[in-house]
């Protein structure tokens, strides 16, 4: 990769700047190209990735090159084949390592739905997913970009944040309504996530989509910052509140196993 993708050449010392060093920069275009509902028009890559338009266009030209975003012709960028095969790589080594320990964990939790899901910026992506026994289907798939404020493994990462990083994911998302459940008030989002960090799991109770109950427990990186999560997701009218709770000791156990498999 060329590096000189920011205005200047020569590296900063010291802090860097609220917008970044080139390589933050970089990260954060590729992040808005993954972003569902793609190719992306270059005014929106650069205001998801808070650069000017003439850095983004910079940086989408040396990513281009070299096969990690592709320009489209039209004025849209989407994600390169080079970013693509890296990305099905990395999922291929995360399911062969996490895969047992998830299948487990559905099997434990009679066959329901079980999530991995890694956070990425102001939201979460689903990393892993084994589906369930039941004659039902969850909508979600592996690389699905999902809230961190009505979902289970979203509000056990955001448990696990600072107060102003809570905040600054609240200023940057809205904290959209997707049910009429959802937390959409910051106050009673802090109070609930207080909840979560005293009991040691959360619980999406029908926030993120209707009829839909999951719980989640955290998983940590190697210095103790909430890097993903683990949920068993369970249908309402299949599932009682009091089963699916059940479930916690071994979610809490794998989501600790898995912590040293990613």
């Amino acid at each position: 990769m060329t590096p000189a993708l920011d205005e200047a050449a020569t590296p900063r010392r010291g802090r860097s700047s609220p917008a970044g060093t080139s390589v933050e920069k970089a990260m954060r275009i590729l992040e808005a190209l993954a972003v569902e509902d793609g190719p992306h028009r270059l005014m929106d890559v650069a205001q998801r990735a808070a650069v000017s338009r003439s850095t983004a266009f910079r940086v989408l030209a040396t990513l281009g090159h070299d096969g990690f975003a592709q320009n489209y012709g039209d004025g849209r960028y989407g994600i390169g084949s080079r970013l693509s095969g890296l990305g099905a790589q990395i999922v291929r080594v995360v399911s062969a390592g996490v895969g047992p320990a998830l299948q487990e964990l559905k099997d434990g939790a009679r066959g329901n739905t079980v999530h991995l899901g890694v956070r990425v910026g102001d939201h979460a992506v689903y990393l892993h997913k084994v589906d369930s026994d039941k004659p039902y289907e969850m909508r979600s798939r592996v690389g699905n970009q999902f809230d961190l404020h009505c979902t289970a493994i979203g509000k056990a990462i955001l448990a696990h944040l600072t107060p102003a990083e809570v905040e600054a994911v609240a200023a940057s998302t809205g904290l959209p309504a997707r049910t009429p459940a959802t937390i959409t008030d910051l106050a009673a989002l802090h109070a609930e996530l207080a909840a979560v960090r005293e009991r040691g799991y959360s619980i999406d109770d029908e926030e993120n989509e209707a009829t839909v109950r999951c719980i989640g427990a955290v998983v940590f990186d190697r210095i103790g910052r909430p890097r993903g999560g683990v949920s068993v997701s369970t249908v309402t009218f299949t599932v009682e509140r009091a089963e699916l709770l059940g479930y916690v000791p071994q979610l809490q156990d794998t989501a600790r196993r898995v912590a040293d498999l990613i």
